[in-house]
C-alpha cells in the first residue's frame, strides 16, 4: 500500500477538507510544486490558482480553485491556509 500523505486546506472562515491523500499540487508563488508523504519541511506562499489533490497515484486529480495565502510541509503533512477557497 503506498503511503499518504496528511492534506489540510483552511481559509479564514473553516476547515474545508481534512484527509489523507496520495499527492497534493500546490499554485506556489515561484511555480506549481507536488507534495507527496515524505516531502521535506517546505514553506510557500500561494498565487491565485487550482490546487490539484490526488486521492490515489495515477487518479484524476480533483481541483479546488484557491486565491492567496500560504503553504507549509512538515512531519504532519501540507497545510495550505488560502485567503479563499472554492469548490
Amino acid at each position: 500500500m503506498a503511503s499518504s500523505l496528511h492534506f489540510e486546506l483552511v481559509t479564514p472562515e473553516k476547515l474545508v477538507r481534512s484527509e489523507d491523500v496520495y499527492m497534493v499540487v500546490v499554485p506556489g508563488a515561484e511555480g506549481d510544486f507536488g507534495v507527496l508523504e515524505g516531502h521535506a519541511p517546505f514553506m510557500s506562499t500561494v498565487r491565485d490558482g487550482d490546487l490539484s489533490i490526488y486521492r490515489t497515484d495515477g487518479a484524476t486529480p480533483e481541483t479546488i480553485r484557491i486565491e492567496g495565502g500560504f503553504a507549509e510541509v512538515n512531519d504532519k503533512g501540507l497545510t495550505v491556509l488560502a485567503e479563499k477557497a472554492g469548490e
